[in-house]
């Protein structure tokens, strides 16, 4: 499955390489742009509540596709074990070292270095509170991805949609963390009614069901809006890490979309194929970054030089 997932986010990821360019003025000034690699990069990879190999995959693949050279990875240990399956996706990406600590001082650790830890230059990865605090705390020493968090899904559904599909999708992203956002717009009372009942039923059986029956009741929403500039306003307004258009005409609101972190199209693309094999980034932004931010990508990776070669004319 690792390995499936790997050429897979690998593939897609080798085809946002930048192109270098370079061209001439009418005074023969030489102007153009380079591209180099980071250096060194520090991965961070929860290990607490959850432990996601898939998150070593989307973090790695696209600094290797950009050329990175020294891949550090920190993620906490819970006894003396490291999830093997984290492992496995590390060596398959290259990575240098694993450091098994977690948390906010394992940031502070990437940032400065200390005798085990290599200083980075650029930290990325999802994490906690804490983590997500320390990231900030430490950015302008280091690079940084983004902050990011808790996770969020915004699905638009109509009467067309599986009720039950609905409500899976809505629970996938719910099941995170407590503070996940859950949301769902439909120009249907009746589909809410009855994703309402789905949510219910699954929840019954969930393994995760605190989490997620939490989740869905602090975070989770259902939005009735009886046109499209509506549902689309809303989306905007949201601007949500995950988007989800499980409606009949799609294309109508996909064109107006402006702020979506990774946007799924109709009714077979579950936000959960993207988490894992689609192939594009889940590392996303949250909390409306969307407005401004996009997903992690190989740009993250590289450093952009600008050449300027004036001639004996030009100056």
């Amino acid at each position: 499955s690792i390995n499936l997932a790997f050429n897979r986010i690998k593939k897609f990821h080798s085809k946002q390489k930048q192109l270098q360019f370079k061209f001439k003025d009418k005074y023969k000034n030489e102007l153009s742009y380079k591209y180099t690699p980071i250096e060194k990069v520090g991965v961070y990879v929860p290990g607490g509540t959850a432990s996601y190999p898939s998150t070593v995959l989307m973090n790695c693949i696209p600094a290797i596709v950009a050329g990175v050279k020294n891949i550090y990875l920190t993620t906490p240990s819970l006894g003396s074990k490291i999830n093997p399956a984290v492992i496995y996706a590390a060596k398959k990406c290259g990575v240098k070292q694993i450091y098994k600590t977690g948390g906010a001082q394992s940031i502070a650790a990437l940032a400065y270095g200390t005798k085990t830890f290599q200083k980075v230059d650029k930290i990325v990865g999802p994490g906690n509170t804490f983590v997500a605090s320390a990231k900030k705390e430490v950015f302008g020493d280091v690079g940084i991805d983004m902050v990011a968090g808790p996770s969020e899904v915004t699905i638009v559904a109509d009467k067309y949609a599986n009720p039950n599909w609905i409500a899976a999708d809505l629970i996938a992203q719910a099941e995170h963390v407590i503070f996940a956002q859950s949301i769902l717009i439909s120009n249907n009372k009746d589909l809410i009614k009855s994703v309402n009942k789905c949510l219910k039923n699954q929840l019954f059986y969930l393994p995760k069901r605190k989490i997620a029956t939490k989740s869905l009741k602090k975070f989770g929403l259902a939005i009735h809006a009886n046109n499209k500039k509506k549902i689309i306003d809303i989306i905007n307004i949201i601007s949500p890490e995950h988007l989800e258009l499980n409606i009949k005409n799609n294309d109508e609101i996909l064109k107006k979309v402006r702020n979506a972190g990774s946007i799924f199209i109709g009714k077979f693309s579950p936000e959960a194929m993207g988490d894992y094999i689609a192939g594009p980034n889940h590392v996303l932004p949250t909390s409306g970054a969307a407005k401004f931010s996009s997903g992690l990508s190989v740009n993250d990776f590289l450093k952009r030089h600008s050449l300027i070669k004036i001639s004996k004319t030009g100056i």
